[in-house]
């Protein structure tokens, strides 16, 4: 993969970039983003930004990757993030480069991934006038960003970076918006790195009161059928180590919401799967007879809860622990809040555990996951998406990262493959953003150059972001985009099915170009499968060749994902599939 070589130890990088110069906005903005760790930027050149990305010629101490679109500049960078842990970073000009971005700001607002969004803007004696390609963006993307700063003076740009990626990167994690006028990219100053920040009002709780887990830790000695809800705070917090700690300690059975998939191993003999809409039996009914009922980091999502009045009836105790305090009794009535960093909780917890009375329940929920398992009907004539979604897993061994886009075919992938490590899973969970997949496999893919990346995808959202396969042609990314393809947008349809009367409604996606020969226009290689053994060999195909490869799997078009729990039922009300 072409990213570029680094020319100085770095050592030395960093103390070049710390010299005091006398040097233009622009150089400031690269400068800092080194000092920031930044190795790779997604993004997409305009006018207002020409001075920074002639400050970018022949630089080479990191790497900037030029998308097709800014959107896909974005979930590059989003993906970039969300597989390493570190904050993303994306550029794009004023006007309709800044609102291009705008809905994956909004996608990593609310799965709080950790992004610095640099955006240009007119000229400072423009702003206000309706000047060409101008546009409010920070006053656009005010409701979904944690920050935002408007640049007025270049002697404020060091200091105005380094706290955005210590905003963006702390307390709960999220994007950041930087908009820089033109001019002030241009404006010289003496460049003195910034190296503290003292932000008047932000002070993120991280460590918890510790009253308030000895508090947990007693009502889980007393519970008899404790339950964990496990959410994407698990893996940015980077606590899964300990969360299996704690697990083992008080026998506790979990479950994974979507975005905390891979934060706790799926195959360990106390996960329950996954909760919720398209969740498994065994977990609903689990949240719905606990006694005890214990959520880390998440903040029971509406797909999660399904409808609320009746929601976790028998539970004499809810415990929520978060870094967020806002999100504490904000849709569930918590008895037992617990504010703080998920790592730091679990690190005091685990010095306190004890078992829960929890030995005949572990039994009884066990028993309901082999009577009650994941299930579909198989056909040797059509290719069933399932056992597309069971063969990667087979075949990568539950060890590639893998992102999807939004439908269907992301909830197959949460269903059938089996993650067992934190940041292997990358998808859109709160906004649900088709056209994320893809370019989310490209940012994590640059962030893992050494990992298998798998970029499963609908035949819907795979055309919203079709373009990006350029990039993975020139630069030789190896990315395996997978594309189930039933040519209907499938989760539509399936709502028009059982909720709408089978009154299908404009989902027809027949008309989709051949993926095949859309992937080799662009330069990537392009299979397809329509049965078992074509798959197979074109899968293997796919992991055997160096570089991109697409891979087209036609599937069949009235698939249904099952279980399913329909708006205004609660999670006990579970359709269960024909057989239901």
């Amino acid at each position: 993969m072409n990213v570029g070589t680094a020319k100085r130890s770095k050592e030395e990088l960093m103390e070049a970039m710390r010299k005091p110069e006398l040097i233009n906005g622009s150089e400031i903005l690269l400068r800092s983003l080194v000092l920031e760790g930044v190795e790779c930027v997604f993004g997409y050149p305009g006018g207002s930004v020409l001075y920074i990305y002639d400050a970018m010629h022949g630089f080479s101490d990191f790497n900037h990757l030029l998308t097709r679109h800014e959107q896909g500049a974005i979930h590059a960078a989003d993906g970039y993030a969300r597989s390493t842990g570190n904050v993303g970073v994306c550029i794009a000009t004023s006007g309709p480069g800044a609102t291009n971005l705008v809905t994956g700001i909004a996608t990593a607002f609310m799965d709080s991934v950790p992004l610095v969004v640099i955006t240009g803007n007119v000229a400072t004696t423009a702003i206000g006038t309706d000047a060409f390609q101008e546009a409010d963006i920070t006053g656009i993307t005010m409701p979904i960003t944690k920050h935002s700063y408007l640049v007025r003076d270049v002697n404020d740009l060091p200091r105005i970076i380094h706290e955005a990626f210590f905003i963006a990167n702390t307390g709960r994690k999220g994007p950041v918006l930087i908009d820089i006028p033109k001019d002030v990219s241009a404006q010289t100053a003496m460049f003195h790195p910034a190296s503290e920040v003292n932000i008047r009002g932000y002070n993120p709780t991280v460590h918890p009161n510790k009253l308030q887990v000895e508090k947990l830790i007693k009502a889980i000695e007393e519970a008899e059928q404790p339950l964990i809800i496990a959410g994407g705070g698990v893996v940015y917090s980077n606590a899964s180590k300990e969360l299996l700690e704690f697990i083992n300690k008080t026998r506790i059975p979990v479950t994974t919401t979507l975005l905390g998939l891979g934060g706790f191993p799926s195959a360990h003999e106390l996960w329950v799967g996954m909760p919720g809409m398209h969740g498994t039996y065994t977990a609903n009914q689990a949240i719905q007879n606990a006694d005890l009922l214990i959520s880390i980091g998440s903040r029971f999502d509406d797909r999660v809860t399904m409808k609320l009045d009746g929601f976790a009836p028998k539970a004499k105790k809810i415990a929520h622990i978060d870094i967020d305090p806002a999100e504490i009794g904000k849709n569930v009535k918590t008895d037992i809040p617990v504010v703080g960093d998920i790592r730091s909780v679990l690190e005091y917890a685990n010095t306190k555990a004890k078992p829960a009375k929890s030995e005949k329940w572990i039994e009884r929920l066990q028993e309901s996951k082999r009577n009650f398992p994941l299930k579909y009907k198989d056909s040797d004539t059509v290719l069933k998406p399932q056992y597309v979604i069971e063969m990667i897993n087979e075949t990568t061994k539950g060890e590639a990262i893998v992102t999807t886009d939004v439908g269907q075919h992301q909830m197959w992938v949460a269903q059938y493959y089996k993650f067992q490590h934190p940041r292997s899973w990358i998808s859109s969970g709160g906004l649900g953003t088709m056209g994320f997949g893809f370019p989310s496999a490209i940012g994590a893919q640059m962030g893992n150059p050494d990992k298998l990346v798998v970029s499963i995808n609908g035949d819907g959202g795979m055309q919203m972001c079709s373009q990006e396969l350029a990039i993975c042609a020139i630069n030789n990314i190896p990315v395996k985009i997978v594309v189930i393809n039933n040519q209907v947008l499938g989760m539509v349809r399936q709502w028009q099915e059982i909720i709408y009367d089978n009154r299908y409604s404009h989902i027809d996606l027949a008309g989709s170009p051949d993926f095949v020969k859309l992937a080799e226009a662009y330069g990537v290689k392009g299979l397809r499968a329509t049965n078992k053994e074509e798959a197979k060999r074109a899968w293997q195909e796919a992991l055997d060749t160096p570089g991109p490869v697409l891979i087209d799997f036609v599937v069949a078009k009235h698939e249904n994902v099952f279980p399913m729990v329909t708006q205004g039922s609660t999670i006990s009300e579970m359709l269960m599939g024909e057989d239901d």
